[in-house]
């Protein structure tokens, strides 16, 4: 018993990471994260994907709360698609609220990750923006964890996720 209990206490523990995105979206954003996630050094020995599906992203910071308090997630990625309609604005805007709200009562980081529904009219292009900006979060949450210095190079430099990077501002 000692034997197998000295075992247990020098083993490292899995970190788990939170995936919660929603039915409502037009591409499964959460799939893109977990299979970025699963591409990374160290899934499923340094750390696991907890993922979850909501109907909504109204529904997504109780979720994330949830992943962060009944889970024991590090971090969360909350994934979800604001329709275009003015109303949708609104309702995103008070989502956000909600998950920055989860965040500071969990002092845990969660990831807001949206594609709003009119960022482009062309479908193929819209499909990349959720493809692209659902894996490039989810990269930025395995560095929070495990390489912040990657973020780090990146300050300043017009980092963007979705779209092209933007580039950086010179003083002369």
């Amino acid at each position: 018993m000692a034997h197998k209990d000295k075992k247990t206490k020098n083993r490292r523990a899995v970190v788990r990471i939170g995936v919660v995105d929603t039915m409502f979206a037009r591409y499964d954003m959460g799939q893109a994260a977990c299979d970025e996630l699963m591409s990374l050094p160290g899934f499923d020995k340094t750390f696991k994907i907890i993922a979850q599906t909501v109907p909504g992203f109204k529904d997504l910071a109780v979720a994330a709360k949830n992943l962060i308090e009944r889970e024991g997630c590090s971090i969360v990625v909350a994934l979800g698609m604001p329709g275009s309609a003015p109303i949708d604005k609104q309702c995103a805007h008070e989502a956000a609220q909600g998950i920055m709200m989860a965040q500071l009562l969990t002092s845990t980081p969660i990831l807001e990750v949206f594609v709003h529904e009119d960022e482009s009219d062309d479908p193929k292009v819209l499909a990349s923006v959720f493809e692209n900006r659902s894996r490039d979060h989810a990269r930025n949450a395995y560095w929070m964890l495990f390489d912040p210095e990657q973020l780090r190079r990146r300050a300043g430099q017009g980092i963007r996720q979705g779209f092209g990077n933007a580039g950086p501002l010179t003083l002369g």
